[in-house]
């Protein structure tokens, strides 16, 4: 039996928000996921299934949160196998990459086929020369790859028969492949098809992936283990963390690990509908936010305040960055995100209507929102609503503008109105 572990895209050096904080929060994932789930646990060896770096050109801090690790790694006697990311790679026509450093100085072994001319072979781990397309150990073969981007869904086949002939038989054999993968993603990206992917199942016992910054499973089979640490609100919400494996004679046997230090985020909605005013959705808005802070979080969490609601004002009018400032000071917060996702007053007309509504009941809702926007109107929106119609049909009939005036006079309690006193339709709508 062999055991190890296998973690991808864990972006040392990341940048986020503006906030320091947010550059540890990945060591941290990094370190406490190493201890706990590789040291504890004793494991025969770790996987990195790519970007290890957030970027290729690192700074000196990041080179430090990589190099603590391999340090207790390589004093546990539990070596590293890794592939590059797409966002550590080597620039093109260059020989140098922080990864390839990393396997000159034996923190890692950066497992790469060879290509010359477009030909993809795999060549022996040299121990001397510290590279290698494959390497032996503990009674399993593990095999490399590059970032191959949109490329890959051609690139594979050919990866494949490079394998092939170097499989070892009566082994169970590895490969790390940094990878979009069909079905994975919400957004109309070319991914590499699962149909291909599967193609290297023959001969492969364990697949293991990254790039992708959620985890999910194929055929237990490809285990792709997601960041360690959300870089975004977004992915906070999706399942992520890293593969505790054991194999035995092609068996897999893989536990999905998250119990290790990560950043806390909260989540808030927040409707301004029942507003008038600007300052008023304020004040409303910091009253609300403080009473939820007030918890004692046990870690500085990341707030996400979903804005909702139809506006009676400009959302710019918002004091949010005051707000922000505020809550900083007063609570454990270490930042706040506003969504803004109201509804601007003009285009919320008749929202609330299931389709097939009669022509004369969109008519009416229609005109009751719009004036409703006003609220000087707000509370006659019905009347006013019901007068807008009347005149419509009026003017329709052939009415002159003096027998409009007349019967407008008699329907308002205005004193005495000519024609220039009437609100116009913009004003109507204004919002003030």
């Amino acid at each position: 039996m062999v055991k190890f572990l296998h973690i991808s895209d864990i972006h040392l050096g990341i940048k986020r928000y503006g906030l320091e904080q947010r550059t540890t929060d990945f060591f941290y994932a990094w370190k406490s996921c190493l201890e706990k789930y590789a040291i504890e646990e004793k494991v025969n060896f770790v996987l990195i299934g790519g970007d290890l770096f957030d970027r290729r050109q690192i700074d000196p801090q990041a080179a430090n949160h990589a190099i603590v690790m391999f340090e207790q790694l390589k004093a546990a006697g539990i070596p590293v196998f890794a592939i590059e990311g797409n966002h550590d790679q080597r620039e093109t026509g260059s020989n140098f990459s922080w990864l390839r450093s990393l396997s000159k100085w034996r923190f890692i072994h950066l497992l790469e086929p060879h290509q010359d001319q477009g030909q993809i072979s795999y060549l022996p781990w040299d121990s001397e020369k510290k590279e290698g397309g494959y390497i032996d150990y503990e009674g399993v073969r593990i095999f490399g790859s590059r970032w191959y981007g949109v490329t890959t869904n051609n690139v594979l086949p050919q990866l494949y028969e490079a394998i092939r002939p170097n499989l070892r038989e009566g082994a169970d054999n590895i490969m790390l492949l940094h990878t979009e993968v069909e079905g994975q993603l919400n957004r109309p990206i070319p991914a590499l098809s699962a149909s291909k992917l599967l193609q290297l199942k023959d001969g492969i016992n364990y697949l293991a992936l990254g790039h992708i910054h959620k985890s999910f499973v194929i055929n237990n089979w490809a285990f792709n283990p997601g960041s360690l640490e959300a870089a975004t609100i977004d992915e906070y919400k999706e399942k992520r963390g890293a593969y505790l494996v054991e194999m035995i004679e092609g068996k897999v046997n893989a536990r999905l690990v998250q119990d290790y230090t990560q950043r806390d985020f909260k989540f808030f909605d927040f409707d301004l509908s029942k507003f008038e005013e600007a300052d008023l959705a304020s004040k409303k808005l910091s009253e609300f936010l403080l009473k939820e802070f007030s918890e004692n979080f046990e870690k500085q969490p990341i707030v996400e305040v979903t804005l909702t609601g139809r506006l009676s004002f400009k959302s710019s009018l918002l004091k949010l960055e005051a707000i922000k400032s505020e809550l900083k000071e007063k609570t454990k917060v270490l930042e706040i995100i506003f969504r803004n996702e109201t509804i601007p007053s003009e285009y919320a007309v008749a929202a609330n209507l299931a389709s097939g509504t009669p022509r004369s009941e969109r008519e009416m809702q229609v005109l009751k929102d719009l004036v409703a926007q006003n609220p000087r109107y707000r509370e006659r929106a019905t009347e006013l609503a019901n007068l807008i119609l009347d005149m419509k049909r009026l003017t329709l009939g052939g009415e002159d503008a003096e027998k409009l005036l007349e019967a407008l006079q008699e329907q308002l309690t205005y004193p005495k109105l000519s024609l220039t006193d009437l609100p116009s339709a913009t004003d109507l709508v204004e919002n003030k």
